[in-house]
């Protein structure tokens, strides 16, 4: 004869209301997941122009078109009182793309075009929030960043633009100021330097006389977390760039790319031969410049900041803290640069054709 067991009704309420409590706690949870999931913003949807390149990752990668892509250790997009912003961060150490010595998360255009034939422009609205906490002040790339580029796909693939921000420890406000690298006659690139111009702060040229020691403060600088603005166009061979913020001088720039200032050695300006050729970087410029090399954009946070020893090259070495490649231990520490964009555009001429020669000699 079985027995049957009777529950009293006290227990009976307890375990229903566990059950429904369990439950309860179950679809909370997974309707949270599921409004994250839902609110989640993309890059693509701040900056709806992702097509038109491929990103480059500070771990080396390139993970293509980053539609619908976030990655939280180097690209993703955060909210302030101003709205959405990208974010590119890229920290001293990486795996890096291509050549270089520098990690990157940038991002580089799918097609290229001709300096003589092209009418291409790209622009864009950002803010710097972080460079490298450490480095040499002796070394002119330390704590910099470069935000945006013009590249050379063929030949050296030396590059015609570079727009830097820069600022040393301490300092309330940084520099802004861009680069000309010439595209070196012959077949040897090891003599190929870069020309700095200011525009608001100092050019690439000033430095601190000792490791530690840094030059008195700009007063026309920019702070991080600064808002400003750039503009490349390149039309006819020629190359304009405007410069805007609010509070400061806008400024403008023109460089012809096809035809160059500096084929013998005695066009080598002052600032390259104190900064560039007393460690051998004093090269010549092909006459035609640019011409015949196909160009693309690049845009995002181009750490200049590495941990290589000065003695390697005293202008691009800063022997900055790495912590043997530990991102996470270089972002604790603010071994990184961290770039926020607001808004970007770009133009491509009809006459641009592929890049895809760049991307599959440099991944």
């Amino acid at each position: 004869m079985k027995v049957k067991k009777t529950i009293p009704i006290y227990q009976s309420i307890l375990i229903i209301g566990f059950v429904v409590l369990v439950n309860s706690c179950s679809n909370t949870a997974k309707e949270s997941k599921k409004k994250e999931a839902e609110e989640t913003i993309y890059a693509s949807e701040v900056i709806p122009f992702f097509e038109h390149w491929n990103l480059i990752l500070g771990d080396g990668s390139n993970v293509g078109q980053a539609i619908d892509y976030e990655h939280k250790d180097y690209f993703y997009t955060a909210n302030d009182e101003q709205g959405n912003w990208v974010v590119f961060k890229s920290p001293n150490a990486g795996d890096t793309h291509g050549t270089s010595n520098n990690t990157r998360t940038e991002l580089a255009q799918l097609k290229k075009w001709y300096p003589a034939t092209a009418d291409d422009k790209l622009t864009a609205t950002l803010k710097v929030m972080n460079v490298s906490a450490t480095g040499d002040a002796r070394v002119a790339a330390s704590y910099a960043v470069v935000v945006g580029q013009i590249h050379s796909a063929d030949g050296h693939e030396n590059e015609p633009l570079k727009i830097f921000y820069k600022k040393f420890p301490g300092h309330s406000k940084g520099s802004v100021f861009w680069h000309y690298e010439i595209n070196t006659a012959g077949d040897d690139n090891a003599g190929r330097w870069d020309y700095s111009t200011a525009v608001w702060g100092y050019d690439f040229s000033v430095v601190g006389s000792e490791v530690n020691t840094f030059p008195e403060e700009s007063e026309d600088g920019i702070a991080l977390g600064e808002e400003f603005s750039y503009e490349i166009k390149v039309k006819d061979g020629m190359m304009y760039l405007t410069f805007t913020s609010e509070g400061h001088e806008p400024k403008t720039f023109t460089k012809n790319l096809i035809k160059s200032e500096y084929i013998k050695t005695a066009d080598i300006p002052e600032q390259t031969q104190n900064l560039f050729v007393p460690i051998g970087q004093d090269g010549v410029e092909r006459e035609n410049a640019y011409a015949g090399e196909g160009c693309f954009f690049k845009l995002g946070c181009y750490n200049q900041t590495n941990g290589l020893s000065p003695e390697v090259n005293k202008n691009w070495c800063s022997g900055a803290e790495t912590f043997g490649g530990d991102i996470q231990k270089q972002y604790e520490t603010g071994n990184y640069a961290e770039v926020w964009f607001k808004t970007a555009s770009i133009t491509v001429s009809d006459e641009a054709v592929s890049n895809q020669g760049y991307f599959t000699k440099n991944d």
